[in-house]
């Protein structure tokens, strides 16, 4: 069992043998510690007495000193270290943001047709998702796109490979991960062009980086966070035992109701075959019925027949009685008559309105004002056109202008005299 403790660094030594061995203790126990070579040399710090460190190991049983350890296999120094203030401010800055929110997170295929997985070809991780998937969906195909998951090149390659899965387009879940390590390890999957290219990865995402308590920024931007390779692989795949259960169930019952479909059918067939009739006596009848409606349709088209015949000659008998020679005789002697009556009124209308017409010509040439001239009278106007209707409308020297029965008369005024004077 993996687990993380942290304390003082108490008697300290190093043997030939190049491991360590130690305590860590606190204010109220202490418990022995050994880091092997192997592992104390991938390490960018040298301990020594008195440090605050927190490791990360196995708790196992010295059966020598019948004591417990813990068999260390990672150590960094306790509190804040630059890495982990680096993580902390970059976790802050992609949350502010909105990466972490599960408002944005895709869904994963209940059942994927194909899966993508992006680790290094020679990691444990793609043996561990391999052997599980294999055990439970071998139908499933995978796609490897292979980087590094370590080392200062590891960030660009995981972005390529994400690219590339994105390019390729077949896989429908993509598993982005690898095994344990040590924070440096596994410090690839905390960098930020590797959390934004999982964000706006097209393919829903599974994170699986190192061991249960690993947990890195991929964790918070993909979809779904897997505590190792071995989870990520069996969280996304159906289970084939699962599968066939579910398969023999409905295949008993499906064995089940066809059986009973077919004793249903049975009976029925059973009931048909009892009220089935004779075919040779259903046609003799049939035929039998055939004649029966040829001899009733014959009746009825010579019953039918013989009233139409009766009908055409009574109307023949009607036609020849009201022949159309008679109605057009009559027609043409109203028609001439009508034209007389026409013509007269007509004529008569034309008199009392040539009559009316002269009556009123003469009473319009009585008030008309050219008759009024023909007595003697003239009408005057000024220069401007304007009727004179009083001496005081001239003065002496105007040109002026008189309308008589057959002209006019242009005239200068002289001399003015008014009807007083």
């Amino acid at each position: 069992m993996q687990v993380w403790v942290e304390g003082e660094l108490s008697g300290f030594s190093r043997p030939s043998s190049g491991h360590w061995y130690f305590s860590l203790k606190d204010r109220k126990c202490q418990v022995r510690c050994a880091m092997f070579r192997g592992a104390n040399q991938r390490l960018r710090m040298t301990p020594k007495e008195g440090d605050q460190v927190r490791i990360r190991g196995k708790v196992t049983l010295y059966e020598n000193r019948g004591d417990f350890q813990i068999i260390i296999e990672h150590m960094e120094p306790a509190g804040l270290g630059a890495l982990q203030q680096a993580f902390e401010e970059l976790k802050r800055k992609l949350q502010t943001e909105g990466l972490f929110d599960a408002a944005r997170k895709k869904a994963l295929p209940t059942t994927p047709r194909h899966i993508g997985v992006v680790t290094s070809p020679t990691g444990a991780a793609i043996h561990d998702i391999l052997t599980v998937l294999a055990r439970r969906c071998p139908a499933i195909p995978v796609t490897l796109y292979p980087t590094a998951v370590q080392g200062k090149a590891a960030t660009a390659d995981i972005v390529d490979a994400i690219h590339k899965a994105s390019q390729h387009n077949v896989a429908d879940v993509l598993i982005i991960g690898r095994g344990g390590g040590s924070l440096e390890d596994l410090w690839c999957f905390n960098e930020e062009p590797v959390a934004r290219a999982i964000a706006n990865c097209p393919i829903p995402t599974v994170s699986a980086v190192g061991h249960e308590v690993d947990v890195t920024i991929a964790d918070f931007v993909a979809d779904l966070r897997a505590p190792t390779p071995s989870a990520a692989a069996e969280k996304i795949s159906p289970d084939q035992a699962t599968w066939q259960k579910q398969l023999a169930e409905r295949e008993t019952r499906l064995s089940g109701a066809l059986a009973q479909t077919l004793r249903r059918l049975e009976s029925q067939i059973g009931h048909l075959k009892a009220r089935l009739r004779d075919p040779r006596r259903e046609l003799q009848e049939k035929a039998q019925r055939m004649d029966e409606l040829e001899l009733r349709l014959a009746k009825v088209m010579t019953h039918r027949i013989e009233r139409i015949s009766l009908r055409q000659q009574h109307l023949a008998q009607r036609l020849s009685m009201q022949t159309p020679k008679r109605q057009i005789t009559t027609a043409t002697d109203n028609l001439g008559r009508l034209s007389e009556r026409l013509a007269t009124g007509m004529q008569q209308r034309l008199n009392r309105q040539r009559e009316r017409l002269e009556r009123s010509a003469q009473t319009l040439h009585v008030v008309s004002p050219l008759a009024t001239l023909g007595r003697g009278y003239a009408i005057v106007r000024d220069s401007g056109g304007h009727i004179v209707r009083t001496p005081a409308s001239l003065s002496s020297g105007d040109q002026i202008t008189a309308r008589v029965s057959e002209g006019e008369i242009s005239a200068q005024v002289t001399s003015i005299k008014s009807a007083t004077d």
